[in-house]
Order: C-alpha cells, then structure tokens, then sequence
C-alpha cells in the first residue's frame, strides 16, 4: 500500500487506516493508493474540517460509485493517514480517535 511512499518518510499512518485498507480487495486497494499519492503531492487537495477535527483533512474519492472519504494530518514535512472508510458515521468514528 504505497511502501514507496511510507518507505521516503512522506506517509505515516495510524491502525484504523491499515485496518481499512486491509479489508479492502486489491483493485480497490491500488485506487486508495492513488489517493494518498495526491495528497502527498498536494495536501491541501482536501477539506480542513472545524470544530473537534480542526487540523484534521478529509479527502472525498469514488471506487465503484461509492464515495471514500480518507482523512489526513499534514505539515511540510509527512502526511498522516488517520483514516479510510465511507460516510456512514465517519466523522463519528474519527472524533473518538
């Protein structure tokens, strides 16, 4: 799942993102790959959220009509993965984290 990246030092990520991930088929996989690889080359692709997930970006993609949302922490030097799954209590989910 990107070990190019992750390998540079431009990724960190945290278990729920892994444990995403690893539920997901191959197919999807290389397309949530492509995801962070455009978060690494613009991290401000996403949304900043307000409120208890200030600092906080989530990136909105489709696999197969379905709508991901992957959530990031950045500064000039790595990106960290916090999260990947669908809508569905999402932010929710994230909060407690």
């Amino acid at each position: 799942m990107g070990a190019a990246l992750f390998a540079r030092g431009y990724c960190a990520a945290v278990g729920g993102f892994f444990n995403a991930c690893k539920k997901l088929p191959n197919a999807h996989k290389l397309l949530v790959n492509e995801a962070v690889r455009l978060i690494v080359n613009n991290p401000k692709i996403g949304d900043e959220k307000k409120g208890d997930l200030v600092g906080v970006f989530v990136y909105k993609f489709k696999i197969h009509h379905q709508e991901f949302l992957l959530a990031y922490e950045w500064d000039a030097a790595q990106r960290m993965l916090l999260a990947l799954w669908v809508h569905e209590n999402f932010y929710r989910d994230l909060k407690r984290k």
